[in-house]
C-alpha cells in the first residue's frame, strides 16, 4: 500500500469514526447528523434556498428536501416564497427549532472538545493546516478528477 493509500484509508476511518460518533450524539436528541447540519446550516443563513442548502451539504436536492420535509414535521423549519423569485423558496428556523438547535450546538461543542481533547496544540495546528488544505483541493476538484481518471 502507498503513502497516499494509507493517508486515504486513515481519512476515510477517521471520518467513519466521526460520523458515527456524531449520529451516536444525534440521537440522544431524535436528530439524525444530516437533520443537525441542515438546522446548522438554516441557522447560520436565514433565508437559505435549497440548492444553497444541498451545496453546503454536499447532496442532492431531492434529499434535502426529504430532510426538510422532517424538520418541517416536528416544527422547527418552516419554508416561505422568496420575496422577488416566485419559483425559489427560502428555509428558516422556527422559534422551537432555534432553540432546539441552540441547546444541541451547546452540547455537540463539549462533545467535540472531549473527543479531541488527547491533541495537543502544535499536532492540532498541523492538522488545521493540512485539512484544511486538502478539503480545499477537493472542493475545487469535487467533479472533475473522476471524469478525468481511466475507469
Amino acid at each position: 500500500m502507498s503513502d497516499k493509500e494509507l493517508l486515504y484509508n486513515l481519512i476515510k476511518e477517521t471520518f467513519l469514526l466521526l460520523d458515527d460518533g456524531d449520529r451516536r450524539f444525534f440521537n440522544h436528541f431524535d436528530l439524525t447528523v444530516s437533520r443537525y447540519y441542515a438546522l446548522y446550516h438554516i441557522g447560520e443563513e436565514p433565508g437559505i434556498s435549497f440548492s444553497q442548502l444541498s451545496d453546503c451539504m454536499v447532496c442532492d436536492k431531492s434529499n434535502v428536501t426529504r430532510i426538510i420535509k422532517g424538520l418541517e414535521s416536528v416544527g422547527y423549519v418552516v419554508r416561505q416564497p422568496h420575496e422577488t423569485d416566485g419559483r425559489t423558496l427560502r428555509l428558516y428556523l422556527t422559534d422551537e427549532g432555534t432553540a432546539v438547535l441552540n441547546q444541541i450546538a451547546i452540547a455537540h461543542k463539549s462533545y467535540i472538545e472531549a473527543r479531541l481533547n488527547f491533541i495537543d496544540e502544535i499536532e492540532q495546528d498541523n492538522l488545521i493546516e493540512g485539512l484544511s488544505r486538502l478539503n480545499e483541493h477537493m472542493k475545487h476538484d469535487l467533479y472533475g478528477l473522476v471524469e478525468e481518471i481511466p475507469l
